[in-house]
């Protein structure tokens, strides 16, 4: 039994406080680390219960349709850039294979005939000139039948695969009319365009042989549109007068200009210059034929074959110039669909760039619809 007159047994305080202590400094203290976790903790409470509002699935949802139809949009514009590459090479080649070989075939029935005139072989059956004039004749006849036969639809179609497809500025729906072009070969006979001119023929000199800039060319000695703005440089284009028979201007009739940094024009005056120097063989062509050949035929022919000479070299120069223009407009069109750049990627950021600059937009997607809704309105009204 316990002693109750013991005396009361109090804690010593300070032994308390020592325990406390003790179990105060056991406890680790907060690290950075810690109220980093705790912080992203209740971070990640608030945005879970943030994202069950409406108004966060909403944005959720624009953000996905977004990058979808950025998505869809680059694989159209991707497809369109491989539709009008493919299409432009092979118009390239088929205009190119076409005249390159109807122009050789061409000069190969000159200057065989040159060859047996200078060697007065030309009623030499057996002659080797001969042997092979006869053996082009055909062929070149078929080549030029072809070639005669398609020469607009080439015109044509180096209109839309090489000229608009590489032309940045082009917006399809803008068109007022299907003959914005008055240009056709007809109309380069009806104003008797004179092949044997350097000024025309293709050009793209932007510079004269001591470096200075080629200044705007003098106005034309006839009607001219006076509100007409080329783009073109001064020396890629060339202004045409209508000329009589005798070669004097016509200067009631409007000029029509021809420019060389379209493949269309180049092919329609290649053409044109072609069918002229196909004339002018005639002499040559019959020999060849072995049909008939007056001397007159032989003198003329003679007496204009340092003409006919620079006639096939400006051909031959017509064709290069082709060739050349429509490699420079694919490279434009490789430009035209170049990746867009990071910005244009940011969700927003697009149709903001879009009332500045269509630096984000290398292909219009608006739909034509609109256009020839308005031009109804128009109408209607």
């Amino acid at each position: 039994m316990a002693d109750i007159s013991a005396p009361l047994q109090v804690p010593d305080r300070d032994l308390n406080d020592r325990a406390v202590h003790d179990r105060t400094a056991a406890v680790p203290r907060d690290s950075g680390w810690t109220r980093a976790g705790g912080f992203f903790d209740r971070l990640n409470g608030i945005l879970s219960y943030a994202k069950g509002l409406p108004v966060i699935t909403l944005i959720g949802s624009l953000l996905v349709g977004y990058f979808q139809f950025l998505s869809a949009y680059q694989d159209k514009v991707s497809a369109q850039a491989k539709e009008d590459m493919t299409e432009a090479t092979s118009t390239f080649s088929d205009i190119a294979n076409a005249f390159s070989e109807a122009q050789m075939l061409q000069q190969i029935i000159y200057f065989d005939y040159a060859a047996a005139l200078a060697a007065s072989g030309d009623g030499d059956a057996q002659a080797l000139p001969t042997k092979d004039a006869q053996a082009t004749y055909l062929p070149y006849q078929h080549a030029r039948t072809t070639l005669r036969q398609n020469s607009d639809l080439f015109a044509r179609k180096a209109e839309i695969y090489i000229d608009w497809a590489s032309d940045f500025a082009r917006d399809p729906a803008e068109t007022k009319t299907p003959t914005t072009d008055p240009l056709n070969e007809s109309l380069l006979g009806v104003y008797n365009f004179d092949c044997d001119d350097d000024a025309n023929v293709p050009s793209f000199r932007t510079e004269d042989d001591n470096g200075n800039k080629l200044p705007a060319p003098p106005p034309p000695l006839c009607k001219f549109k006076t509100d007409e703005v080329i783009y073109d440089p001064p020396g890629s284009y060339v202004r045409l007068c209508a000329r009589a028979d005798n070669g004097k201007i016509v200067p009631e009739r409007p000029a029509l200009t021809l420019h060389w940094y379209s493949a269309k024009h180049q092919l329609l005056a290649m053409h044109y210059c072609f069918e002229r120097l196909h004339g002018q063989l005639l002499a040559a062509r019959e020999w060849a034929s072995q049909s008939s050949l007056s001397p007159e035929q032989k003198t003329s022919f003679v007496a204009k074959e340092p003409d006919m000479h620079t006639a096939l070299s400006n051909q031959a120069v017509r064709l290069n110039a082709f060739m050349s223009l429509a490699m420079f407009q694919m490279e434009n069109i490789r430009v035209k669909y170049r990746p867009v750049g990071f910005a244009c990627h940011i969700p927003f950021v697009t149709p903001f760039i879009d009332l500045f600059s269509t630096y984000c937009t290398p292909v219009r997607t608006a739909p034509v619809r609109r256009a020839q809704e308005t031009g109804e309105a128009r109408q209607s009204s």
